[in-house]
């Protein structure tokens, strides 16, 4: 079969399974928490996007790859953990709230502009650039696509911020 072929089957593969594990045990699992609370564990997962680095750490990923690929599919990464560690720390405040926007918005572009660069590259042409970075690809990135729809719906159907306490009123 041919590598494009495979590689496609791989990834479409991982979205399955995780769609699934996502529908039968993480949404039920997030669904029952309360406030920010319910994307503690989004933030947390996504911490270790540091893993992109990867990408970039010689005998990993073949010399041959491109770095118009993996520098910023690797700094991407990068930078989308420590904005879900940041919301993370600051979760139940505004600040959190307009953080944890800003992580998803920015890790979700950043996951799909990676897809754009390794179709510009063929990179389904010649998966073995991508050493042991083709596990990457094929398991943790479709976990990463769906945990980010997941606080998309979580950011637009409830209030990320804890409730304020009420201020007393003096007369």
């Amino acid at each position: 079969m041919p590598s494009p072929v495979l590689f496609g089957i791989s990834v479409a593969f991982g979205l399955a399974a995780w769609g699934a594990v996502a529908w039968h045990y993480i949404w039920p699992a997030l669904s029952e928490r309360h406030g920010p609370e319910n994307l503690k564990p989004i933030l947390l997962l996504h911490g270790f996007r540091f893993l992109g680095l990867a990408f970039v750490v010689p005998g990993v990923v073949s010399p041959e790859l491109p770095a118009t690929f993996a520098q910023p599919v690797a700094y991407g990464d990068f930078i989308t953990a420590i904005l879900a560690l940041l919301a993370l720390a600051t979760l139940g405040t505004r600040t959190g709230t307009a953080l944890t926007w800003v992580f998803n918005t920015f890790g979700t572009a950043d996951l799909l502009f990676a897809f754009y660069l390794g179709s510009r590259i063929s990179l389904p042409n010649t998966p073995g650039l991508l050493g042991a970075g083709y596990f990457i690809l094929a398991a943790y990135v479709p976990l990463l696509l769906i945990t980010h729809g997941l606080a998309f719906r979580i950011l637009l159907r409830t209030k990320a911020v804890a409730p304020s306490p009420n201020k007393v009123r003096t007369a």
